[in-house]
């Protein structure tokens, strides 16, 4: 720091040897923070060098707080290309305000695992009931510790659940409610469902002749009480679920249980005859949520 005529102190930024000399002049009294730049002259150029010039935009960078070049609008990507997540991709809504972000893709439903498994299972069950395997033993065993219990009233109820008469309405409310709100192919679907019921179990019940609990009449496996409330009931709540406040499926569950159970506790049926059923079920709702997802 050497002093000067004009009372002002000068510090050199630079070594003295020729190269670039940047100073810094302040009052006596003021640090050098606080120090107002008088000047700062540039290095000199030589030939052959290129002058020094602030650094220029390039289109294709990012630029902070700007919308998109080229008139994109965005302000999330200033090139105009669409962003690489799904919270970035928002459509706005009717009244111009950002809208909700797209669903992130989880996995899918296995469709194919609830088509196997159900077949797989009704396929062993009806070979069992058809060999007179050891299966089939335990089943009737079963039965007859359980028939006859419970109050006669309530499982005549539970039973008569599974009558076309109570259960074919319900599914025929679903289907036009949902037609009319235009699912239309879902609606053919649980159609298709509910009438191959007694196309697939009236074949069925004739090749297995298998008798009743408390019958010599033949023709109990698989129940046809038991597929009509679980494809009507499941059914049902399939179509309807999109447009209800709670979910449908858990009381259309229980109602078939309850079915499967006042067939069995009323000695309409084995449990294996009402297991069956539930498998063929399965099979049928799992097509009608297939094309409900599509």
């Amino acid at each position: 720091m050497t002093p000067s005529n004009e009372g002002h102190s000068v510090k050199n930024l630079w070594g003295a040897d020729g190269g670039m000399d940047f100073r810094l002049s302040a009052p006596h009294g003021l640090p050098y923070g606080f120090a107002q730049m008088r000047e700062t002259p540039r290095p000199q150029a030589t030939v052959g060098d290129t002058r020094a010039e602030p650094p220029q935009p390039r289109s294709g960078r990012a630029l902070a707080h700007i919308t998109g070049v080229s008139g994109s609008g965005d302000p999330h990507r200033s090139d105009g290309r669409p962003p690489h997540t799904p919270r970035g991709a928002r459509c706005t809504g009717p009244d111009g305000r950002p809208g909700t972000s797209p669903p992130v893709p989880g996995r899918p439903v296995p469709h194919v695992l609830l088509l196997a498994l159900p077949a797989v299972l009704f396929a062993l069950i009806s070979w069992q009931v058809a060999a007179h395997g050891p299966l089939r033993g335990l089943d009737e065993r079963l039965d007859r510790a359980v028939v006859g219990h419970g109050p006669r009233q309530l499982t005549e109820f539970l039973a008569d659940l599974g009558n076309v008469q109570v259960a074919l309405p319900v599914l025929a409310v679903a289907v036009a409610y949902a037609a009319w709100r235009g699912r239309r192919l879902v609606a053919l679907a649980a159609t298709l469902a509910m009438a191959a019921v007694p196309a697939l179990v009236v074949p069925l019940k004739a090749a297995l002749d298998r008798p009743g609990p408390l019958t010599d009449a033949v023709g109990y496996y698989p129940s046809g009480h038991a597929a009509t409330a679980a494809v009507a009931y499941c059914g049902a709540a399939l179509l309807l679920a999109p447009y209800l406040r709670v979910r449908p499926m858990p009381l259309a569950v229980l109602l078939t249980v309850a079915t499967g159970a006042g067939l069995v506790l009323r000695g309409y049926h084995w449990p294996l005859d009402v297991i069956g059923s539930w498998c063929l079920s399965v099979v049928l709702l799992t097509v009608c949520h297939a094309t409900d997802r599509r």
